[in-house]
């Protein structure tokens, strides 16, 4: 059985173009990914339109995915982090 550890999110590093690497907290990054959702110049992946809200579409896309077009050839990427062993 695999150790619950390994499911533990204490952060995430989040790499933007043009940007230094950033640590977020899942809320910080919840927040980020519906601010872009909100916005109509990015694309959304099609699983994400049968979600409601923003959200739910950020919450998916934080639990499933790691990169993020936003357009313009600039992305966003997001990955968990432990910050103890």
């Amino acid at each position: 059985m695999a150790d619950p550890i390994m499911y533990q999110e204490d952060a995430y590093i989040v790499l933007e173009a043009d940007q230094p690497e950033q640590f977020m907290s899942a809320i910080e990054l919840q927040t980020k990914l519906e601010n872009l959702l909100s916005t109509d110049t990015i694309e959304i992946p099609r699983e994400l339109t049968k979600l409601s809200s923003l959200s739910e579409q950020a919450n998916y896309l934080r639990e499933n995915y790691f990169e993020l077009d936003v357009g313009d050839n600039k992305f966003l990427q997001w990955y968990v982090v432990r910050l103890e062993k």
